[in-house]
C-alpha cells in the first residue's frame, strides 16, 4: 500500500490563476474605441474617460466573469457554485480551456471522476500541451483504478513538461499500483532531484528503493 498520497501533490497543481483575465480589460477591449456606453446605471463611459461603475449585466456578456468568479467559489470550497459559473464561461466561450480545467477540479472534489476527466479531455483537446489536464486526468484516472491509463496521462505531462516533480511522483504511486516498484523508485527519486521535499514521499523511498 502506498505510504503517501497523490491527493496532496495533486492540489497544489489545480489552480493556475496565471490567466486570470483583468474585468476592465476584457470590457474595455469589446468597446469601439471612442464610442460611448451607456449602462443600466445611466451612466455614460468613453473608452477615453474613467470607469466610474459597470453593473453585472456588462461583466455577464464576457466568459472571464464567470470564470474568476468561479475560481473564487472553488477556493471558498464551493465546488457546485464552482461548477455553474464554470459551465456559464464554458457557454459563452466554448475554446476556455481553463475553464474546462478548473469545472474538472471542482468536479473532482465532488468524487465526480468520470465527470473530471470529461472536461480534462475537453481542456487537452482545446490546448494540446496543457500538462496540468494530463496530470489531473491520470489522478482522476488513478481514483477509478486506470492505473495503466493514469500512468499514460502522467508520461504525458512528463514530456510537456520534464521538470514536472509532482506528475513523477504521481506516476511513481501509479507504477506501486501495478507493482512497479523498480520503475515507481525511479520515478519518485527523480521527483525529490526537481524539488519534492514531501517527507512521505522521502520515507517511502527509503523504505522500498
Amino acid at each position: 500500500m502506498p505510504v503517501f498520497s497523490k491527493v496532496d501533490i495533486l492540489i497544489k497543481s489545480k489552480f493556475d490563476m496565471k490567466k486570470r483575465t483583468a474585468f476592465i480589460g476584457a470590457i474595455l477591449s469589446l468597446i469601439p474605441l471612442g464610442q460611448p456606453l451607456i449602462i443600466k446605471t445611466g451612466l455614460f463611459l468613453s473608452t477615453t474617460g474613467l470607469m466610474l461603475a459597470v453593473s453585472e449585466n456588462v461583466y455577464a456578456r464576457n466568459s472571464a466573469f464567470f470564470y474568476n468568479r468561479g475560481s473564487d467559489k472553488a477556493e471558498k470550497g464551493d465546488h457546485n457554485g464552482a461548477i455553474s459559473d464554470f459551465t456559464r464561461a464554458i457557454e459563452i466561450d466554448p475554446q476556455n480551456d481553463d475553464a474546462f480545467y478548473n469545472r474538472g477540479h471542482a468536479k473532482d472534489e465532488l468524487k465526480d471522476y468520470k465527470g473530471s476527466i470529461l472536461d480534462y479531455s475537453k481542456a487537452i483537446e482545446i490546448n494540446p500541451q496543457y500538462a496540468d489536464a494530463y496530470n489531473n486526468r491520470g489522478y482522476a484516472k488513478d481514483e477509478l483504478k486506470d492505473y495503466y491509463g493514469a500512468i499514460s496521462d502522467y508520461t504525458k505531462a512528463i514530456e510537456i513538461n520534464p521538470q514536472y516533480a509532482n506528475a513523477f511522483k504521481n506516476r511513481s504511486i501509479s507504477k506501486e499500483n501495478i507493482g512497479d516498484i523498480k520503475g515507481a523508485c525511479e520515478d519518485a527519486k527523480k521527483a525529490v532531484s526537481l524539488g519534492d521535499t514531501a517527507s512521505d514521499n522521502e520515507n517511502w523511498i527509503k523504505d522500498n528503493c
